[in-house]
């Protein structure tokens, strides 16, 4: 059974691309997926038949092997930006904090901005190994 990893995948469009142990391009359709799978992510090794199909090589009954690349540590933004976003961040809770110490909340706009922007970083931050 032919092995290789996943290229990319696209969810929403329904297919992606293998690239095989030899280097050579194998469509994924949605339809090889396992059962239950609906993504996969990209750099996770497979395991698959393949089928000539009208435009070259197509990917049959999709195997997972071994563990996947976290979508999270891939998309990590550039340590330099998120230097960046980190200090707008603080400068933002500074001020924030200044009206707290005046028995002042944040207004409904400036809350909400706050709130999204602590959920970004956070998340950006937070990557399982």
């Amino acid at each position: 059974m032919p092995s290789g990893r996943v290229r990319w995948y696209d969810a929403k469009r329904g297919f992606g691309f293998i690239t095989d142990e030899q280097g050579g391009d194998v469509f994924l359709p949605s339809s090889a997926l396992p059962a239950g799978v609906s993504t996969i992510r990209k750099g996770s090794r497979v395991e698959f038949s393949v089928a000539e199909g009208r435009k070259g090589p197509q990917a049959l009954d999709l195997k997972l092997v071994g563990p996947t690349p976290s979508i999270l540590r891939a998309k990590r933004p550039d340590p330099d930006d998120m230097a960046a976003i980190v200090e707008d961040l603080i400068k933002l809770l500074d001020s924030a904090g200044n009206g707290l110490r005046r028995h002042h909340y944040p207004g409904r706009a400036e809350s909400a901005k706050l709130a999204t922007l602590l959920r970004a970083v956070a998340d950006d931050f937070d990557v399982p190994d």
